[in-house]
């Protein structure tokens, strides 16, 4: 297996929209593409399938133990990855609760004129306002918007991507804000990033390399509650629920990111023979129903083999 190599710099910022090619221009995975076949071979053919329909494909696969590369191809290029953006801003307000730069306890006021409506829990609660560390757990347990722009807010978009830059992602960057509609004047997106990177975030969070032990262990206790597991995770057949302490002794979080013709996701898969970090991003024209089931399968199929790999 030959890992994917990294070409040279690029600004995240400068980073085009989805690149879309049908059918009939459609290519293969990429020859960077790599796979330990013996164990991934699945997930390829799925992945070569979303590409020669004229999808954007990047995947990234690392074992958490050695760092070996066991699946990856275009795991260097900034895509869309819509709410898995989130998790630079989740390590930004960690960093500042344990700094005491920033008070856990600071109440945040909702505003109505800014609630983002598509999607999220907040703007179903009673409660007007909220302190800094709930919203945190509702950014990461439930991808509410409205509460990942107001951790944004607080902690400042210069901040995030200059911690961004020290955790060693320098392709990867949080645009915007969430929004209903994005005019003109906005970003086309609301985070970009690559496989690579974020797959690497999440080892480092495991190994307790983010900013420090304690910012490490707080945001991965978030997002082990994350409760979207509809993508690779399921196929781990955890508690969407309640999956932080698995009976069976899985280790598991992740994060996902959802956008019009965008699925990302990106997490850590322990079990008894191994543990990898992975990330998975598809970028696709959500033409109809089953554009958006073939996207996901390929998700759920990574899940079947990581749970094969680590089992």
């Amino acid at each position: 297996m030959v890992p994917s190599s990294a070409s040279g710099p690029e600004s995240a910022s400068g980073v085009p929209g989805t690149r879309r090619r049908g059918a009939r221009g459609g290519r293969g995975i990429p020859r960077r593409a790599a796979v330990d076949r013996r164990s991934f071979a699945p997930t390829l053919r799925r992945l070569e399938e979303l590409a020669q329909s004229g999808a954007q494909v990047s995947v990234h696969v690392a074992e958490l133990d050695s760092g070996r590369v066991v699946l990856s191809g275009d795991d260097h290029v900034p895509l869309p990855i819509a709410g898995l953006g989130v998790v630079p801003v989740l390590v930004e307000v960690a960093a500042g609760f344990a700094s005491h730069a920033i008070d856990p306890l600071r109440i945040i006021d909702r505003v109505d004129e800014q609630l983002v409506t598509r999607s999220g829990l907040w703007r179903h609660l009673r409660a007007p306002a909220l302190p800094l560390v709930d919203l945190a757990v509702l950014a990461a347990v439930a991808g509410d918007p409205t509460a990942a722009n107001a951790l944004l807010d607080a902690v400042g978009h210069e901040r995030v991507q200059a911690r961004m830059v020290l955790l060693g992602m320098p392709r990867s960057a949080v645009l915007d804000r969430f929004r209903d509609q994005r005019g003109p004047d906005d970003a086309p997106h609301v985070a970009v990033g690559t496989t690579r990177e974020f797959a690497r975030l999440f080892a480092a969070l495991v190994d307790s390399r983010v900013v420090d032990a304690a910012v490490s262990a707080q945001v991965a206790e978030w997002l082990s509650l994350n409760q979207d597991l509809s993508l690779v995770a399921s196929a781990t057949g955890l508690d969407p629920f309640a999956h932080d302490d698995d009976a069976h002794g899985l280790l598991f979080i992740n994060k996902t990111g959802r956008d019009r013709g965008v699925r990302a996701e990106a997490g850590v898969l322990a079990g008894p023979r191994a543990g990898v970090a992975y990330a998975l991003t598809v970028c696709f024209d959500d033409l109809s129903i089953s554009h958006r089931l073939r996207a996901h399968d390929a998700f759920r199929v990574l899940g079947t083999d990581l749970m094969e790999y680590t089992h």
